[in-house]
Order: C-alpha cells, then structure tokens, then sequence
C-alpha cells in the first residue's frame, strides 16, 4: 500500500514525536496538523523530509481531524496520535496489504509502554486507524474523538506502541481538563444509556478502588514491576479525578463556594466605621487601645488570605 498518507495532530509533543516520526518513515507523506505548539515541536518534525506541517487552531479533535483530512489527497490515511510507535510487523504488515475493494478500513491494537517498556495488558481498546479518506467522518466523543467508517472494517494481526512520556504535570492538567469533560456528559446521560462502568462511575466513590484493584491483580500489572505500578496510579488518578469532578458537577460545588463567598464577606462601611471610633473616643479608650482594635477588627473582617501572607490555605 503506497498511496497513502500518515496524519498527525500535534500539540506540545515534543517528548513523542521524534519517536512516532521514526517509527513511519516508510510513509512518503506525513500531514502534521498542529495547534501552535510553543515547544519544539514543528522544528522537530520539520526537519524530516516526507514531513508537512500546517497550523491551525484548535477548536475540537473531531474539528482538527476533519480539516487534515481535507489537506489530504491519497486514498488512504494512516491516523496516528503524536504519542504513538508503529512496531517494525504493523509497518510490514500495512506496506503488504492486498487492495481489497470491499475494506473500507482496519482497526489496530495497541501495546501500552511506560517510558518504552510494554506492559502485558492495558485498557487502551482497538482503534480504527487505517481508512479510505472519502468513507471517513470524525465526531467528538467525551474528551476525545471517533471516527465512524462507511464501509467494512478489518482487524490487522500486529500492533502500535503508545508511549507518552510527556511530564506528569502536564498529564494531570490534561487529565483534569478531560474529567470535567467527561463528567458533564456523564450526568447528562440517562443512566440506562450508560455502561456497566459508566455507570459505576456515576456513583462516584466505587470507581477508583475499583480500577487500582482490578489493573494491580485482575490483570496482573503487580507483575510488570514499577511500569506496572506507575500505570495503576496513573489510570486511578484519573478515576479520581473524574469522581471529584462528578461530584463538583452534580453538587454545583463550584458555584456553590463562589456564592458562599459573597454571602459571608461583610464590609463594614464607612458610617459603621465612624460610629465605632465615636463610641470608643466617648468611653476614654486610650489611642493605642483603639488602634489594636482597629487591627483586630481589619484582620476580622479579612479573606484567608490575609492570614498567610497572600496564600490561601
């Protein structure tokens, strides 16, 4: 299979994308969607030959996805996320597809690695990744994207690397950005719509334990060493992440503490103050007795805030 075409959306990735890059150099042509990455991202994937680079910016993935597509002019496209690695059999494998008329497209599994070493199972499902262009449409999903396939879809024999070793900071912002996401459309789910671990979710305390228990020894991730570790607190961080934005989202908390707020913050107005310092000067309060009370009333009437230095605790 030549005519074809990689596509790539792009976003402050330059921890990944030498690697993914390295790993589809057989590719003739690389289409990089980016959303004006302020890292070295586009010098780093500009320096590869079969590379272009288009900016654009971002609105959803689903929105990204459609615009490379329309960038792309071959039958095929090979979609790809910047994170990553096409082992050496899934390249093989592609470049020996026979044209069958009848496949619109082939999903792929994948093989979860932490900082390049494979874990022996994953959660990360099969991904439609190879297609015809003109039989492909992409749709937001939750946090993510989908891309839904007119036509028949075959499942290829090899696998992908996803490997992302972007910071973990990074990772949890995004995490945090994807629960509140996920959450919103949680809620607004009828619950007879939803999964058996969506619906789990909706319960909002069950999840985590559940997903830390079920990865360590359900699937055997105590037996992967730290990788297998690492992997468990990351997918139960998310989980806890999500179940606190569950519970923010369904008990307006957010909205709640702002409201709170404005309804305890009392400023004493200038007429009050005036009427103090009269009723203190008429009852022979000495001028630094008045003036430590007038401390204390402005520490009283102060945000936290004002108690730890501009720090709120």
């Amino acid at each position: 299979m030549n005519d074809l075409t990689a596509l790539i959306l792009t976003y402050n990735e330059q921890e990944n994308i030498s690697r993914t890059l390295d790993s589809i150099s057989w590719v003739q042509k690389i289409l990089i969607v980016d959303s004006y990455s302020t890292d070295e991202t586009v010098k780093l994937a500009g320096s590869y030959p079969n590379v272009s680079v288009v900016q654009r910016a971002f609105d959803s993935f689903a929105g990204q996805c459609q615009f490379g597509l329309s960038q792309i002019e071959t039958n095929w496209v090979l979609s790809l996320d910047a994170d990553y690695a096409v082992a050496s059999a899934l390249a093989e494998e592609i470049r020996s597809l026979p044209e069958e008329a009848e496949v619109a497209g082939y999903s792929v599994v994948f093989r979860y690695c932490i900082f390049g070493r494979p874990l022996r199972t994953t959660l990360y499902p099969p991904r439609t990744v190879l297609y015809r262009r003109e039989l492909a449409t992409y749709h937001d999903e939750g946090h993510g994207h989908k891309v839904i396939i007119r036509g028949k879809i075959l499942p290829l024999k090899s696998f992908i690397n996803h490997d992302d070793r972007k910071p973990l900071s990074r990772w949890i912002q995004s995490q945090d950005r994807y629960a509140l996401i996920e959450a919103q459309q949680l809620l607004s789910t009828p619950v007879e719509q939803l999964s058996a671990q969506d619906r789990l979710r909706r319960k909002i305390f069950f999840a985590a334990p559940a997903m830390f228990l079920y990865l360590l020894f359900a699937r055997g991730l105590i037996l992967d060493g730290w990788p297998g570790w690492f992997y468990v607190y990351q997918r139960t961080i998310a989980e806890l992440l999500l179940s606190n934005r569950l519970l923010i989202e369904r008990e307006k908390l957010e909205d709640r503490r702002w409201k709170g707020n404005e309804a305890n913050v009392q400023h004493p107005t200038f007429n009050e103050e005036e009427r103090a310092e009269n009723q203190r000067s008429a009852s022979g309060a000495s001028p630094t007795a008045r003036s430590e009370d007038s401390d204390r009333r402005s520490t009283d009437n102060c945000k936290p805030s004002c108690l730890s230095g501009g720090r709120e605790y």
